[in-house]
C-alpha cells in the first residue's frame, strides 16, 4: 500500500512538471515549480537547478532551495566533465562515487557542506542543457534504485523546458540580427537613392534639390492618404528617382538660361521613357518605382506624355510623383521665371484638380499643409522644404479651407480606387 501511494505520488508529480514544461509562463516561474515537485516527490531536503552555457563552458544555478547564500552560483565543466556527463544521459549521478572527474574534485567540499548527493546532466538531442543537484532525503535513506529513475523522469521534463528556452533565446537572437541587418540593408537602400537623387539634381544647377523635395511632397501625400509605413517609402523613393532619365540628357539643355526651343524640348521629353528603362533592370523593393519615372508627366485629360494616357491609364504612384513633381516647380525659383506666390500655387492646383491632377491627391496635400499651419501637426515638413515666410503667407489658411471645401472627393476624371 505504502509502494502504491508513492506510485500514485510519483505519477502525479511527473504529470504536473510535463504541464508546467508545456505552458508558456515565466522561465523562472516554471523552473521554480519545476524544483518543489522534484525534491516534494521524494521529499528532498535541498537542491538546485543549473543552466549550462556552451559558450562560457559554465553552469549557471537558476533556482535553488535550501543551499543557502555561500554555495556558488556559477561552476565551470571541463571537457572530460561534458564527455562524461554525456555519455551518462539524464541518468543520477552519486556524487560519492564520481570523485575522479575534476568537476567534483573542484566543487568538493561545497557540495560536502550541502550534503549534495545526486548530479543529474540534462541532456537533451546529445547536448548538455544543466544539471540537476540533490541533497539528501528528509528520512536519510540513500536513494534507491527506483529513487533514480523517477529523479531521471523527471529530470527529463526539466531538461526539455530549458531546451525549449534556449531554443526561443535563439530564435529570438536571430530574429534581432535579422530585423538588424534588415535595418541595414534598407537604410543603405535609403542612402543610396538619396545619394542617385543628389547626383541627379548636380547636374542641372538651377533645380539643386529638386529631387529630394519632390520625393518628400511624394511622401507626405501618401501620409496624408493614410498608406503604410512601407508604400509611404516606396512613394518617397518614386519622387526621388523620378528625374533620373535627366542623366542623359545635355546639360547646356537643362541648364539652358531661357526658355529651351521645340528640339530641346523633344530632347528633354525623352527623360521619363529613359528613366524607366534605367530603373526597370533594378530589383527595387518597391515595384511601381519604374513606373513613376515613366508616367510622372502624364495628365487625367490625356495631354500629357510620353504616351498620353488618361485616368485610369495612369499608375497611381506617377499620379502622386505628377503633383509633387508640379508643386515643386511652381513653388521654386527657375532661370526664367521666379516662384509664383503661395496663393497662387494653391488656386492652380484647385483649378487643374480632375484635369492634371487627381482630386483627391490635391484634398490629401491641401490637408496636410492646413495641418501644420494650423498647428494640428507638430512637424514642420512645408516649412522647412519652403521657408517659415512662405508657408505663413497672410491669407493661406482659409484659402485653403475654401479650396478643400469646394474640392470634390472625385470626378468623371480621377481615380480613387488603389486596385
Amino acid at each position: 500500500m505504502e509502494n502504491q501511494q508513492k506510485l500514485i505520488h510519483t505519477f502525479g508529480a511527473l504529470a504536473e512538471i510535463g504541464s508546467e514544461i508545456a505552458q508558456k509562463q515565466n522561465f523562472q516561474q516554471m523552473m521554480r515549480t519545476s524544483l518543489h515537485l522534484l525534491l516534494g516527490s521524494l521529499a528532498i531536503m535541498r537542491g538546485g537547478i543549473a543552466r549550462f552555457s556552451r559558450f562560457g563552458h559554465e553552469l549557471n544555478m537558476i533556482v535553488v532551495r535550501g543551499l543557502g547564500d555561500e554555495f556558488p552560483l556559477s561552476m565551470n565543466l571541463c571537457d572530460e566533465d561534458e564527455r562524461q556527463f554525456l555519455t551518462n544521459g539524464s541518468f543520477p549521478i552519486e556524487v560519492a562515487q564520481a570523485k575522479v572527474l575534476p568537476f567534483f574534485q573542484i566543487y568538493d567540499q561545497s557540495f560536502d557542506k550541502k550534503k549534495i548527493e545526486l548530479l543529474v546532466p540534462l541532456v537533451v538531442r546529445d547536448e548538455i542543457v544543466g544539471v540537476i543537484l540533490l541533497g539528501e532525503k528528509a528520512n536519510g535513506a540513500g536513494y534507491s534504485a527506483y529513487d533514480k529513475e523517477i529523479v531521471g523522469a523527471m529530470a527529463r521534463h526539466i531538461g526539455v523546458g530549458i531546451a525549449q528556452r534556449n531554443l526561443l533565446a535563439e530564435l529570438e537572437r536571430r530574429a534581432a540580427e535579422n530585423r538588424q541587418l534588415y535595418d541595414n540593408l534598407r537604410m543603405t537602400y535609403q542612402d543610396t537613392v538619396k545619394a542617385f537623387a543628389a547626383a541627379i539634381d548636380c547636374k542641372d544647377k538651377y533645380t539643386e534639390g529638386h529631387s529630394v523635395r519632390v520625393g518628400k511632397y511624394s511622401e507626405i501625400i501618401a501620409r496624408e492618404l493614410g498608406w503604410g509605413e512601407n508604400e509611404t517609402e516606396g512613394a518617397a523613393v518614386a519622387g526621388y528617382l523620378h528625374d533620373v532619365g535627366k542623366l542623359t540628357v545635355e546639360r547646356n539643355i537643362i541648364n539652358s538660361p531661357m526658355r529651351i526651343n521645340a528640339k530641346e524640348s523633344a530632347e528633354l521629353n525623352k527623360h521619363p521613357a529613359v528613366g524607366y528603362e534605367i530603373l526597370m533592370p533594378i530589383h527595387h523593393p518597391f515595384a511601381d518605382v519604374p513606373l513613376a519615372a515613366k508616367y510622372h508627366h502624364e495628365r487625367l485629360d490625356g495631354r500629357g506624355y510620353p504616351d498620353g494616357l488618361i485616368d485610369r491609364e495612369i499608375p497611381y504612384i506617377a499620379k502622386i510623383v505628377n503633383l509633387a513633381d508640379s508643386f515643386d516647380a511652381m513653388t521654386t525659383d527657375r532661370p526664367y521665371k521666379r516662384r509664383r506666390p503661395a496663393n497662387e500655387v494653391v488656386e492652380d492646383l484647385q483649378r487643374n484638380a480632375g484635369r492634371q491632377f487627381s482630386p483627391e491627391l490635391v484634398t490629401a496635400f491641401f490637408k496636410g499643409m492646413l495641418k501644420e499651419l494650423t498647428g494640428e501637426t507638430k512637424e514642420k515638413r512645408f516649412r522647412r522644404l519652403l521657408g517659415r515666410d512662405y508657408m505663413e503667407a497672410e491669407g493661406i489658411v482659409p484659402m485653403l479651407k475654401n479650396a478643400l471645401n469646394g474640392l470634390d472627393g472625385t470626378s468623371s476624371l480621377t481615380l480613387i480606387s488603389l486596385d
